[in-house]
């Protein structure tokens, strides 16, 4: 009896060993996830699991649902495990909007920039991940968690249910790296880049992952672009642009020639400005206007009304905010209970203001604009 305890314990220790060496990573960040105190649908994870975004681009993944199969992989290693995105699709199958505002301003309150951006979109619970990767710049980024499978009324409320967290190290929609490099990603209806030359492909928010891991500059963001096909999901129904800033001040906003095989088009912040901002319509000159026009942008989220009320706001200022100027910056142009055509309700799902110098986020979700959670690396 004796012995055959004995020989039970070793094979329990053995495969607890097996577990910890092929999941050890994995398991540390999932038990990591956590709701911040007094918000629910606001979680936070340390990643302490390995990735290879070398691997990724080899893997030339340029749609949600190959991400997800190839996160799936990853974490699975073998086991028939599943996710899939909880965004919402209209009549035609294709996936509602987001629309968000971001600039870069002077920080008033002391030396450096600040990054400001509001993310608007549908009511989903946010993620906060902080990643230390052994090759590659420590992070904040945060996620929209529908991307990868979480509603209101699906929540990491347990162990298993905390599986999905971990596409969030893939999926970024704004982040800073510990070199004050700041980026996000405004959406552009119906211009989803499908950049097709012999380049590797990387998805809508690869190239952000890539970003915050591995740039300390803006024109390093830029030269790494180059390199690569950034290819929007079509089916999405959606193309994007973002913008990169890093704690010089240099500050850019990336962009794709829709009516000339997706090239690159870069919008850079005028030598001596102390600000640019972005919403929802392409700023490069072959397109920009005045007028709305859904041509080139989203009229119905008023993207033109935000760029016009944010930007007279930062000029007011002279492009140099504080902290809660900034904060006050993103709540005029907040939206709360914006309906849309199919009778889905739109509001900020989160307001953030990085500080490039300090590297540290200060968020303020779903207009709760009397709260906001500090977050460092």
């Amino acid at each position: 009896m004796k012995k055959a305890l004995i020989w039970i314990a070793g094979i329990i220790a053995a495969l607890c060993l097996v577990v910890a060496c092929l999941w050890g990573g994995e398991i540390a960040s999932l038990r990591s996830v956590k709701s911040v105190a007094g918000n629910e649908y606001l979680y936070t994870m340390e990643y302490k699991a390995p990735y290879d975004l070398d691997d990724l681009i080899a893997n030339e993944i340029d749609e949600n649902a190959e991400l997800l199969d190839y996160v799936v992989g990853r974490i699975g290693k073998g086991l028939p495990l599943k996710i899939k995105s909880a965004q919402v699709e209209d009549e035609n199958g294709e996936m509602a909007t987001m629309n968000c505002t971001s600039f870069q301003v002077k920080n008033a309150g002391g030396e450096g920039f600040l990054f400001g951006r509001n993310y608007d979109y549908y009511k989903n619970p946010t993620m906060v991940t902080i990643s230390r990767p052994k090759k590659g710049y420590a992070s904040i980024a945060v996620s929209d968690m529908s991307h990868f499978g979480y509603s209101l009324e699906k929540l990491p409320t347990s162990l298993g249910a905390k599986l999905s967290c971990l596409a969030a190290i893939y999926a970024p929609v704004d982040g800073i790296n510990e070199k004050g490099l700041c980026t996000s990603i405004m959406a552009l209806p119906k211009q989803a880049s499908q950049q097709d030359t012999p380049k590797h492909d990387v998805g809508t928010t690869i190239i952000m992952r890539l970003w915050l891991d591995r740039c300390a500059t803006v024109q390093e963001a830029l030269d790494l672009a180059e390199t690569l096909d950034i290819r929007h999901d079509a089916k999405v129904g959606s193309g994007y642009h973002y913008m990169v800033a890093d704690a010089s001040g240099d500050c850019a906003v990336v962009e794709f020639d829709k009516d000339d095989g997706w090239k690159t088009m870069v919008v850079r912040k005028p030598e001596g400005e102390n600000s640019l901002l972005v919403t929802n319509h392409l700023l490069s000159p072959k397109y920009y206007t005045t007028e709305p026009d859904p041509a080139v942008g989203n009229p119905h989220s008023k993207s033109w009304w935000r760029y016009e009320t944010a930007g007279a706001y930062i000029s007011a200022h002279d492009g140099i905010l504080s902290i809660p100027e900034a904060q006050e910056c993103l709540a005029q142009v907040h939206w709360k209970d914006l309906v849309w055509d199919n009778g889905m309700v739109e509001d900020t799902q989160y307001s953030n203001v990085y500080d490039q110098k300090a590297i540290t986020l200060d968020l303020r979700n779903w207009n709760d604009y009397d709260t906001t959670h500090h977050f460092s690396l």
